[in-house]
Formats: C-alpha cells, structure tokens, sequence
C-alpha cells in the first residue's frame, strides 16, 4: 500500500457495517462512526490516496421471530448484502475498507472477496488479527454469538448452509487462514482448527520469537503464491491497556509496536488487497483511545512512516537519525 511520498497510491473504498448483532455486547454498531471521527478517512488522504467513502450499508429487511432466529436472520441479511457489496468493490478495481461493526460482518466481506479472487484465479490468503480464533460452529459455541464463528463459515465447516445462496458462496482455503496473536480458544473449535491444518500463531510464539519471525513467513508464502491477502483486524487484537473499546477483551495482546510492526511489514510487502477494521465498541471507550489507534494501524498498513527507508545516512550528510 502507498506512502503519500512515492509513486504508489491507491484507489481506496471505504464502506461501514453497522452490525452488533453477532456479538454478546451492545454498541459495536457505533463503530463506523467512531472511526471517521477519529479521522480515518482524513488519514488516509494524507497518505495521497484516492479515497471514496461509502458511507454505511443497509441489507434488505430480515424475518423477526423469537430472539435467536431473529439475530440468525439478521446477520444472514447483513452478510448477503456485504458479501454483494464486497465483490463489486473487488471488481471496481480498489482496496475496499469493511469498518465494523462486530466480526461476523467478514462472513460476508470475505466471502465478496473469495468470490472475486476464485473468478480471477488468484489465490487468497487470509490474516485474522484477533485475540480468539472464531473458529467456532453452531454446534461447538459456548455462547451462541456468530462473531466467534466466522473463519469456520470461510473455510467451510457445516452449519452454515442457510447464510448464503449457492450462487454467493465462495470458501477460504483453510490452509490459507493465518490467526495471529490468539491467546483463547474454546476446546471444540481448537480440535476443529488442528484437524483442517489452519496456521495458529499464539502470544507464546509471538513472546518467544517475535512478530516479525511470523509476518516474514506468511508473507513470503502470499508472495510465492502470487495471491491476495485480505487482513481482518479485531480490536481484541491488541492488549486492552492500550485499546479497551472491545466487549471480548482479553488481556496479554499485541502492543503498540508490535502492531505497528505488522502493518508497516504488511505495507512494504504490497501484498494486502481489502482490510477489515472490526469490534470497535465507543460505548467501552476512553475519550476515542481506541478508535485513535486503530486508525494509526490503518495508516501505517498504508504508507505511513517516519521517514522513507530510501533515504540513508549518507543521503542526508550522514547525520545520524
């Protein structure tokens, strides 16, 4: 992605997903919101890119029944909508921005994107940033809410028929899905992750080697492949000290420099074609602390830096820097 100094900007679609239907808290909806206050989109201009704001999605009106088929109906409205709406950015040619909004919303935001990356053969490799491995069915989940089971829809496990047409649905090879920095998982869907060989990076692997041991390794893999990486970033991700706004917090997450680390990789690697920022909850917030960082990380992911690593010692009279 671009740095608003060198000569490789993109075109950037931004759409919000006002969803909090998948998650056990209230106020995630308010999460698109909160993002453009924080300057998102400002950001990103900044960077020198062309950014098209969407504004926020509507899906088509759902079946009201008792509370759990109603919530049913309503993600599987909202993901039919998005799954839509997220191909037709991938054919416009851009890097569509999915603001959330909690993460079930990338049922439908992936699944657009694996139709695209299916009809133009080019593999697709997914990186979940996220403290939980949503790796869940409706048959393992402890609680029942469909943000911790998006990545068992993608890859295909069973339950999930009725989310989406036949003529919408488009899988994620398992072996392409990289969970990284995940620190609790529920004991079913950690038998269902090992079985389908999905890659695991914990916070012992994180603590033991460090995050970049792990980016260099999957981003080599992307680039061997010639494949598109869709990254998905929860705010649960990141240790709630430095970013509390999220209902699923879990401490011991990535901190401050070493998400930037990955987003800064993630950049100079030029391999991330759609982004999905999720689990942002203002309602949990401290005075827009979280919403503040998250739209630093996207600014990093897209060409922010301190200074361009071209410009050397000697360039500049060799003054150290």
């Amino acid at each position: 992605m671009a740095s608003g100094d060198r000569d490789d900007q993109r075109f950037v679609e931004i759409i919000g997903v006002p969803i909090e239907a998948g998650a056990g808290h209230p106020g995630a909806l308010m999460g698109p919101a909160a993002l453009r206050t924080a300057g998102l989109v400002r950001a990103l201009r900044e960077l020198g890119h062309e950014v098209r704001d969407l504004g926020d999605l509507t899906p088509d009106p759902w079946s009201e029944g008792d509370a759990a088929t109603a919530r049913l109906a309503e993600i599987t409205a909202w993901s039919r909508a998005l799954a839509d709406r997220s191909y037709s950015m991938m054919r416009g040619g851009g890097v569509p921005v999915f603001l959330g909004g909690d993460h079930s919303l990338s049922m439908g935001s992936v699944t657009g994107v694996a139709r695209h990356c299916r009809e133009t053969g080019k593999p697709l490799f997914v990186l979940w940033l996220d403290a939980h491995g949503d790796f869940n069915t409706p048959h393992t989940s402890p609680s029942g809410n469909m943000h911790g089971m998006p990545v068992a829809l993608l890859c295909g496990e069973d339950g999930f028929d009725d989310v989406f047409p036949p003529e919408q649905r488009a899988t994620v090879n398992p072996a392409h899905v990289h969970l990284f920095g995940i620190r609790s998982l529920d004991p079913g869907e950690r038998r269902l992750l090992r079985a389908r060989g999905v890659d695991v990076v914990d916070m012992r692997l994180i603590d033991e080697h460090g995050v970049g041991v792990h980016m260099r390794r999957i981003i080599e893999r992307v680039r061997q492949a010639g494949g598109h990486l869709h990254v998905s970033l929860d705010v649960d991700f990141l240790d709630p000290a430095i970013a509390p706004a999220v209902g699923t917090a879990v401490l011991g997450g990535a901190t401050y420099r070493e998400a930037h680390l990955i987003m800064e990789m993630l950049h100079d690697a030029g391999v991330v074609g759609s982004l999905d920022v999720v689990e942002l909850n203002p309602f949990l917030d401290e005075r827009g602390k979280s919403a503040l960082l998250l739209v630093d990380l996207v600014a990093s992911l897209f060409g922010r830096r301190i200074i361009d690593p071209a410009v050397t010692q000697s360039q500049i009279g060799g003054q150290a820097v």
